[in-house]
């Protein structure tokens, strides 16, 4: 082959501070250019002057600030005349390329006939091991995807000469040919996706294009990082980036593709908008706006786009299809963009690039985002906290395995999952309540909660309930892996101590007995540990976020289980008076924290006052059986609420000897005296919940005792590392480290294995029977209803099975006893007043399993019952008093304004409590137990 004749041309623009380093980069190519040409766009800081020194004046032409690159390119290439075999290699005044950059793209051109856009592998300027691109496609919805991870160091793992939709202007080499035929760089475009928009016009001619890593360029990205005021355009970047985005594609698609990359683009531009607000970013939002509304508002000049690159699209979409992003990855990109804004992170957006330079997290230390290629993959899963949350579900699917594959869940204290999300919706929205004996009370919180989980789960409330509770596991140990990031700071204790919470005995027994209510608290428990710290150390605007967030999630945590607020409301205001005496604004914040919850909850928890032995209930059912009448202390002290379903003393032991142990320590002991102090309240709270009795039943303990069991983990956490102190001393102390690291290290193992051998042990199955018979639903009809009795206790259903919180719902005092009475007379053989059930609308009676022969014949006696069917699954008889009346059901007041407040509420309280920007490197993050360890 002839030798290439080489064309540089450097454009310039207040681009000072890098551009002596890329003309010094450019006179040391090993393979020099045969020419070179400088362009200056109008620079105030001397790049005029640079370029004339090392080009010499008849070889620079200044050109007014408002030029673009493609203009400012084709301004050059107008006074040079074209060269046989001519190449264009394109330089940013920020590009500085490798000595042998040039070299190796023309090599690659050599081998390669078909290739006529080669580009290098672009680096950080400044942290030179960061990878930039090595390539770029894109989405339908203009989503430019470089392939690498945020961050990703160049360990050659990418290397090698490959195919590609796109490379930058920035070292690009094109055929001089092949740039005149194409139209060059289309001045619509005066930065920003004019490289993109060259070479898929320069695919669509046949051509390839090339990203060549041997050949190796560092790229400031000057314009896109805004580290200089860009004069071509009255635009922000980010809202040229995104308009010239969506307009590339919009452009080059084929008719039909193009069509629905439109709606893709109308629907995902409305959703990111929404997440911007979210995230508290409404400049963020005002560019998408903006940018998608430019395209709408402009039809006709699309339309030309379209008409100017007709030739060659549809048949060059064949192959620019298969190096486009995927779908998939798509949907995955948007993921990693709500995980961002969830994170408080500057957002990954269509743009491709942080807005703003934060400090990655150590890849350790948290549960990252979605990785994009297998060696990604490997690293993902194998993170600490992302092999501990698999390590825990693989353990609740195998002690679960007698719940899995039902028909529906339920038993102990969980009513039989039954119903949609529209169910839920409908039940929580009623201001009066066509079930049992009829009540106007305010539904259950918790219920909207359910329903809105529901409804993201498609409508299936089963699949809602199974993750919360049979989930909870996993759940906890996520959250208490996140929560101690800032806390605990050696990543194998933070391992261990959220593995040994997720498995506490106030978890498997929570499971084993149903109690929906204590596996959401427990899963939330140490989210209210760490937004509390949060609150109480960060700075102000970082604590009153944190206030809003907590208020939040405490709000959610006391529906479920209202004894939450009192148990976080002591702890809160000691931590404030404790640790917020030298900090502004700390006690507002615990206050704002502390009214959220009885804003929201507002209506709901009146009730509560009027009647205050049910804070101490929960969610769901309250059957005696399902709690130990005298809990004895050994289980107290193991942090074992008693009940079905619950490990033997010796599995939790271990927790405790670590934590008696600390005792131990003469340093730290501020962390230990915390750690005790939370422990003891919490088995205190245990004791006095445990020793009173609700409607009949005992409260459950198990809340208390999840935060004493918060208290010790993190004790044991933070104090780990004096361990491997003391067994670097030898003797006695290294052998007592020794036993007391083991003992602890034992506790999450012991209790996997035990729940594991034994699985769920409980009254909660995964086949729960009807709790009305299907005849008794056939036959009753205009409104009657169906008396339920098992044993003593008895309910009132009207033509269906109960949803989750109906049996909550309080009744009438009076029409409850006359019914009660009159059942006791029917089960008693006393000739129950028919009379009384008829005029309450009940017209069948139904005895649920087990029940006794002498049951039986009593029923059958009555002469005012008639039965209809009888078998082991239950008895089914019908009165011979006709139903007189169906009574009314009572009407509520002021139901539908509170709704539509306190939606509005829970959206204000979201946006307020939503992160905005992550704060400043030099802005503390630590909890109080963190600052006193470093102290």
């Amino acid at each position: 082959m002839s030798r290439p004749y080489v064309t540089a041309i450097v454009v310039a623009h207040d681009g000072a501070r890098w551009l002596g380093e890329t003309l010094r980069a450019l006179a040391g190519q090993s393979r020099r250019p045969d020419r070179v040409a400088g362009v200056d766009n109008g620079s105030r800081d001397g790049s005029a002057g640079l370029l004339a020194q090392m080009f010499g004046n008849a070889n620079v032409i200044s050109l007014p600030r408002s030029a673009g690159f493609g203009e400012s390119v084709a301004e050059a290439l107008a006074k040079l005349p074209p060269g046989r075999d001519e190449w264009i290699w394109l330089l940013h005044d920020d590009c500085a390329p490798d000595r042998h950059a040039l070299e190796a793209l023309l090599h690659a051109a050599e081998q390669d006939q078909k290739a006529a856009v080669l580009g290098p592998k672009l680096l950080d300027w400044i942290d030179r091991r960061r990878l930039l691109e090595v390539g770029v496609t894109v989405g339908r919805t203009g989503r430019r995807d470089t392939g690498l991870e945020p961050r990703e160091f160049d360990q050659g793992q990418h290397d090698g000469t490959r195919e590609v939709l796109s490379v930058s202007t920035a070292g690009m080499l094109i055929r001089r040919d092949v740039w005149e035929r194409a139209g060059g760089l289309d001045p619509f475009f005066p930065l920003f996706r004019d490289d993109l928009d060259l070479c898929w016009r320069v695919r669509n001619a046949g051509h390839r294009v090339l990203n060549v890593t041997s050949a190796v360029a560092w790229h400031a990205e000057a314009a896109s990082r805004r580290r200089r005021r860009i004069a071509v355009s009255g635009d922000h970047p980010r809202r040229l980036d995104r308009r010239n985005a969506i307009f590339v594609v919009m452009a080059n698609l084929p008719f039909g593709a193009m069509l629905w990359a439109l709606l893709r683009n109308v629907l995902g531009s409305a959703f990111r908008t929404l997440l911007f607000i979210v995230s508290k970013q409404p400049a963020n939002a005002l560019d998408e706006v903006v940018a998608m509304g430019s395209i709408l508002a402009h039809p006709f000049r699309l339309m030309k786009a379209r008409r100017a690159r007709r030739h060659g699209r549809k048949k060059g979409y064949i192959r620019i299809k298969r190096l486009m992003t995927s779908r998939w990855a798509a949907y995955r990109r948007l993921t990693d963009m709500v995980q961002s804004l969830i994170a408080g992170e500057a957002p990954v957006d269509s743009t491709g690039r942080h807005h703003h330079a934060t400090t990655p997290a150590s890849p350790e230390d948290e549960f990252a985002a979605v990785p994009h290629d297998s060696g990604a993959v490997k690293r993902f899963i194998t993170r600490p906290g992302v092999v501990l949350m698999l390590a825990l579900a693989v353990v609740s699917l195998i002690a679960e395995r007698s719940l899995l594959g039902g028909e529906r869940l339920g038993g102990g204290a969980l009513v039989p999952v039954t119903g949609g999300a529209a169910d839920l919706w409908a039940f929580y929205t009623e201001g009066s309540h066509d079930l049992g004996l009829g009540s106007a009370a305010w539904a259950p919180p918790y219920v909207a909660v359910l329903a809105a989980l529901s409804t993201l789960t498609l409508g299936k409330t089963w699949l809602a309930v199974s993750a919360l509770l049979l989930g909870s596991v996993p759940l906890a140990g996520a959250t208490a892996y996140l929560a101690t990031r800032h806390v605990i700071p050696a990543v194998p204790a933070r391992a261990w101590a959220a593995g040994t919470y997720a498995l506490l005995p106030v978890a498997t027994g929570a499971i084993a007995s149903g109690r929906l209510g204590t596996a959401v608290v427990f899963v939330l428990v140490p989210l209210y540990a760490s937004l509390g710290t949060t609150l109480l150390s960060a700075e102000r605007r970082r604590a009153r976020r944190a206030a809003w967030g907590l208020g939040l999630a405490l709000a959610v945590g006391t529906a479920f289980v209202p004894l939450v607020y009192p148990l976080f409301a002591v702890l809160g205001v000691l931590g404030a008076v404790a640790f917020g005496g030298g900090r502004r604004g700390v006690a507002t914040s615990m206050a704002v924290a502390l009214v959220v919850p009885v804003a929201l909850l507002f209506p709901w928890l009146a009730g509560l006052v009027t009647d205050p032995g049910r804070i101490l209930l929960e969610a769901g059912l309250h059957d005696p059986a399902l709690v130990d009448p005298a809990l004895p202390a050994e289980s107290l002290l193991a942090l074992s609420p008693g009940g079905p379903g619950l490990p033997p003393f010796w599995v939790s032991a271990g927790l405790v000897a670590a934590a008696l142990a600390a005792l131990l320590m003469r340093r730290q002991r501020m962390i230990v005296a915390i750690g005790w102090g939370v422990a003891l309240y919490g088995v205190l709270a245990a004791i006095v919940v445990s020793r009173i009795s609700v409607e009949g039943a005992r409260a459950w303990p198990g809340v208390p005792l999840a935060f004493a069991g918060t208290g010790l983990l993190v004790l044991v956490g933070l104090t780990a590392h004096r361990l491997t102190e003391l067994r670097a001393g030898g003797g006695l102390r290294r052998v007592g480290a020794t036993l007391v690291a083991a003992v602890a290290f034992s506790t999450p193992l012991l209790a996997a294995g035990h729940w594991m051998v034994n699985g769920v042990r409980g009254p909660l199955v995964g086949d729960a029977p009807d709790v009305l018979p299907m005849l008794a639903a056939a036959r009753t009809a205009n409104g009657e209803r169906t008396l339920v009795l098992k044993g003593s206790a008895f309910t009132v259903l009207h033509g269906r099975m109960p949803l989750i919180g109906e049996s909550e719902l309080p009744v009438a005092s009076e029409a409850r006893t006359r019914v009660a009475t009159a059942a006791q007379g029917l089960v008693g053989g006393r000739g129950g007043d028919a009379a009384t059930l008829a005029q309450h609308g009940i017209a069948m009676i139904a005895v649920a399993p087990p029940f006794t022969a002498e049951l039986t014949k009593t029923l059958d006696s009555q002469p005012s019952l008639q039965r209809l069917s009888l078998s082991e699954f239950g008895g089914l008889w019908r009165l011979a008093e006709p139903v007189t009346r169906v009574p009314a059901q009572p009407e509520s007041v002021l139901h539908l304004p509170w709704l539509w407040a306190q939606g509005a509420l829970v959206l204000l309280v979201a946006l307020l409590a939503a992160p905005g920007r992550r704060e400043s490197a030099g802005e503390s993050v630590e909890a109080p137990a963190a600052a006193l360890a470093g102290a």
